[in-house]
């Protein structure tokens, strides 16, 4: 039996393990890194034990280390949670070898997993449909490719090619990137990612949990998930269940994993891959079964039976999206900073299969929670449960919309077009989609009008504050003075640039007259500003009320509230029009150091992975130069424009913050 348990792993997967050991009454025992030391995982643990360090390398990926830790805190049990140690046999075996229980499928399984080729060859000798693979550049006769590595997964590596010119320098450089041999199977356009849960125990019993829909992906990650497939019909489910079946039972799997399908536009599916651990989009499989999976994977690894005779019935439809702190619009550049606030409005549980249709919250972040570069940028997933699909959409856009996400970037805007997208409510989706609808990645808050309110909102909070902490004549109005005709500005560094906000009040402390206006980052003099414009364009408001955290405005007759969260210069505006961020800019600046022409600094921070060139050497506009490493993606640093290495300050393995100089060229 399990007493106390150790999860060899961070964020919301170890809380929620920790939230079923409480249920079942299983001691828990959390590891962490040295940037961890206060993370939710830690602090909501029974026991916690350090690992010396901070890349995943050097601590979570250290099963020596992990071992050691359970052997300290008396744990008899290890849990990989589910990342890479949840694929890796030797660690399961090494688990079992110090004798303590493995939460996940023996090694033996795992090492035949571990191979996607293996794997593939013995399910098609079952009769399973797969993609023809070759492992041989020359064996490739028809075009486009995908290459994918032979070991692990996440989507790292995997690129397409369309032509056999490209191919042979694709596939070094894919097994350069991720360290193992490549392969390359046939490229199916815009077809739909189809996943069966299933789980497997030591008696012979396997049963399947329905289907997922995961085809909405960003680098051939997924970021919405859902149950069931809108593209699934009753027959096809029986097929995809019956061959998740006979994959698990020739593969000899035992334990809770997923049979990953592609399915293309005509209806045939094929075999990609068993993926042996729980899986992120875990939590809808929990809300239309109604099962808790983490205490089946408990059962199962203490030898027991599961206890259902079959697939159970699936009750509505869940949806759930990842957040991440990235940013769309820019390559997906991962964000890191503190998280100044995290919240999301009428959660209805956490951790745990919900009672009743709502909202689930499986977060790994809390206010205050320090965002790095270490780990993979997703901070929560979020699952709408309802008894129908548009139900559940809708439920999951409006809660994201009205969610407040301060202090990093996020994909929230994005997650929530999608969801109102009329292709993804008509169930239109496939591994295409962002592709075919670029619209997504536009901000909520895009109207000019919206814009241009919620900075006044800004600058009313902000004055409201300034007045609330005055020391003396507090409850003057702001702005008061001899002159009541005479302006109040204010300057915003805003999404599209710096933007002057300016208002005035009459002797009752009533707004009588704003403006916004945009203004040139090349001729900012703060000095200058002020000047009321000679044209009012703004629609008739009435402030209602202001203070430092909220704002009512009457906009033509309509209220509009405004939640304001200001931390430091930077003002946070939430409204039923979105969210925007804004930088107030000092009147008087400080100078900042200039960089001398031709630098190329760090866009985020990370541990420097790879350099490709040396100082004196020539290079081409777009030349690949050198890469970062940060949240688990390599990111590369491309020359603007032809010239000559100056200077390469930076080495592999060096860590380097945002704004650090990288290397410097000599344009020609």
């Amino acid at each position: 039996m399990i007493r106390r348990l150790l999860v060899a792993h961070r964020g919301e997967i170890a809380r929620r393990v920790f939230a079923t050991c409480r249920l079942v009454g299983i001691e828990t025992v959390a590891v962490y890194s040295d940037a961890d030391a206060d993370a939710p995982h830690v602090t909501e643990a029974d026991y916690a034990v350090h690992l010396p360090g901070n890349s995943p390398s050097s601590t979570y990926l250290r099963g020596d280390l992990i071992i050691a830790a359970a052997r300290r805190a008396g744990a008899n049990a290890v849990h990989p949670g589910n990342g890479v140690m949840a694929e890796d046999p030797d660690f399961a075996a090494a688990v079992v070898d110090a004798g303590m229980i493995w939460v996940g499928p023996p090694a033996k399984i795992l090492g035949t997993l571990h191979s996607k080729i293996e794997s593939k060859a013995r399910v098609a000798e079952a009769g399973v449909r797969v993609l023809p693979t070759h492992t041989d550049p020359a064996q490739v006769t028809d075009f486009p490719v995908l290459i994918k590595p032979a070991i692990g997964g996440g989507g790292t590596g995997m690129r397409v090619v369309r032509d056999r010119v490209t191919l042979a320098e694709a596939v070094a450089t894919t097994r350069q990137e991720v360290g193992s041999d490549v392969f390359c199977e046939p490229y199916v356009e815009d077809a739909r990612h189809i996943e069966i849960p299933i789980l497997a125990d030591a008696h012979g019993n396997v049963v399947p949990f329905g289907e997922r829909e995961c085809s909405v992906q960003r680098r051939y990650q997924k970021i919405v998930e859902e149950t069931p497939s809108p593209a699934v019909d009753p027959a096809l489910r029986e097929e995809l269940c019956r061959a998740a079946i006979v994959s698990v039972k020739v593969l000899g799997f035992v334990g809770v994993g997923t049979v990953e399908f592609l399915l293309d536009a005509a209806g045939d599916f094929h075999f990609l891959e068993l993926t042996p651990s729980l899986q992120v989009e875990h939590a809808i499989t929990e809300c239309v079964s109604g099962y808790d999976l983490v205490r089946l994977q408990f059962l199962i690894a203490e030898g027991g039976p599961l206890p259902m005779p079959g697939p159970p019935p699936i009750r509505g439809h869940a949806i759930e999206v990842r957040i991440c702190a990235e940013d769309p619009a820019y390559a997906w550049l991962p964000a890191a900073g503190t998280l100044h606030r995290f919240a999301v409005p009428d959660v209805a549980g956490s951790f745990r299969p919900l009672p009743q249709p709502g909202l689930r919250l499986d977060a790994g972040v809390t206010d205050g929670s320090v965002v790095g570069a270490h780990h993979d940028p997703m901070l929560a997933k979020l699952v709408a449960w309802a008894p129908t699909r548009p139900e559940a959409a809708r439920m999951l856009g409006s809660a994201l919309a009205r969610a407040q996400l301060h202090g990093v970037v996020t994909n929230r805007d994005l997650l929530v077009r999608v969801l109102r997208h009329p292709s993804f409510r008509m169930g239109e989706v496939d591994t295409g989609f962002l592709d075919r609808h670029p619209e997504v990645f536009a901000p909520l808050l895009s109207s000019v009008d919206a814009v241009r309110i919620s900075c006044l909102a800004a600058a009313l909070a902000g004055a409201a504050g300034r007045r609330s902490s005055a020391r003396v004549l507090h409850s003057l109005p702001s702005g008061w003075r001899n002159v009541p005709s005479g302006s109040q500005t204010s300057v915003y560094d805003g999404p599209a640039g710096p933007v002057e906000v300016g208002y005035r009040m009459n002797r009752h402390g009533e707004l009588a007259g704003w403006w916004v206006r945009a203004v040139d980052p090349e001729e900012l003099d703060l000095a200058g500003l002020g000047q009321e414009p000679t044209i009012d364009d703004h629609p008739p408001t009435t402030v209602v009320y202001a203070s430092r955290d909220k704002v009512a405005l009457d906009v033509s007759g309509i209220r509009l509230t405004f939640h304001v969260h200001r931390v430091g210069e930077v003002s946070y505006v939430d409204s039923p029009e979105g969210s925007v961020t804004l930088r107030e800019v000092p009147r008087f600046p400080l100078p900042a150091p200039e960089a001398a022409e031709g630098s190329l600094i760090a866009p985020l921070p990370g541990a420097v992975r790879r350099v490709l060139v040396v100082p004196g050497q020539r290079v081409r506009a777009g030349e690949l130069l050198l890469t970062l490493e940060a949240m688990k993606l390599e990111h590369p640093v491309h020359a603007p424009s032809a010239g000559v290495v100056a200077s390469v300050p930076v080495h592999p393995g060096a860590e380097v913050d945002t704004g650090e100089l990288l290397a410097v060229l000599d344009p020609e």
